[in-house]
């Protein structure tokens, strides 16, 4: 059955006019006569049969439909796009794996270690996407995702990369100021509550459930600034503007470089994990089977962790 699909040839010059609201500068950017470009957009409106454009005595612009489906063509042209510049970089060689990260875990753990991956795998291209929280994978073009959290998602096998384990870090001036605050002797839980606190926005209670683990009951424990992501809490916390919980694997640079300083001496485990998420109808695709192997023999986790395969259906 053949497609009902405009050519690519009135889609482009669509979504050039629209982004510019002129068939001028549309004609410019794609190196084309304006009545070129009028044609396109007007072969392009008798196909769908809906006027993209209302034309006017000052120029053009987006009807509401318009407005809508360039936004829709934009996004599949850029996807068309991005997909045709993989193929020509890697010449049909190896493959590609698009991967959704947690950023400050792939910056601060997979990053570093990704070089060996690469250079084992000539040919294979990994990029990354970054996603702090759940998705569907079928919305997506997404081959699998590193997720710190629960791992039972519907319709995906879960590889237990390794456990999370918390630590109080403040920069090395705070924690200094703090000690002298206290006679000089070493900081304890309970003198955590009185420091500014830094907060992530993605685990809200982060803080109330170290200081419950510690037996202590804090009422402002959820109190301080807010942000998106781990980077950026530690980024806050080396510039001196309060404490911040890290994953202990993701604080570990600054504090070999003394850009942060541990407060306590103990690691809280977390009631987090960090997991490879596959969707099952991709699992069985030998460059993520090969690229899981890889993950789980550079966290080690492979064999001291179990893997979970969630039912399958709405993923």
């Amino acid at each position: 059955m053949r497609r009902k699909l405009p050519s690519t040839a009135a889609l482009a010059a669509f979504e050039s006019a629209a982004r510019h609201q002129s068939f001028t500068r549309a004609a410019e950017e794609l190196a084309l006569t304006q009545s070129a470009v009028c044609r396109q957009v007007a072969a392009l409106e008798a196909f769908v049969g809906v006027p993209l454009f209302a034309r006017t005595r000052r120029g053009v612009r987006l009807t509401e439909a318009g407005v809508a489906y360039s936004r829709r063509v934009r996004a599949r042209l850029e996807e068309l796009e991005r997909d045709t510049l993989e193929l020509q970089a890697d010449g049909g060689r190896g493959g590609v794996i698009e991967l959704a990260v947690l950023p400050t875990f792939a910056t601060q753990w997979l990053l570093p270690r990704l070089r060996g991956y690469l250079q084992a795998h000539p040919g294979v291209t990994v990029n990354f996407t970054p996603r702090t929280r759940p998705f569907l994978f079928d919305e997506t073009e997404l081959d699998a995702a590193i997720y710190a959290g629960e791992a039972g998602w519907p319709g995906t096998e879960a590889h237990f990369l390794m456990a999370e384990t918390l630590v109080a870090v403040a920069s090395p001036a705070l924690a200094a100021q703090a000690r002298r605050e206290r006679g000089g002797r070493a900081l304890e839980p309970a003198d955590l509550a009185t420091l500014p606190r830094l907060q992530i926005s993605t685990r809200p209670r982060l803080w109330r459930q170290w200081f419950a683990a510690a037996g202590l009951e804090v009422p402002q424990a959820m109190a301080g600034m807010r942000m998106e992501l781990f980077s950026m809490v530690g980024e806050a916390a080396r510039q001196g503007l309060g404490v911040a919980l890290l994953p202990h694997l993701l604080a570990e640079p600054a504090l070999a470089r003394g850009d942060l300083e541990r407060l306590l001496p103990t690691l809280l485990p977390s009631d987090r994990a960090y997991w490879l998420i596959v969707p099952q109808r991709k699992a069985a695709q030998p460059l993520l089977q090969g690229f899981r192997d890889w993950l789980l023999a550079e966290s080690a986790g492979g064999a001291a962790g179990p893997s979970v395969g969630a039912p399958a259906g709405a993923a």
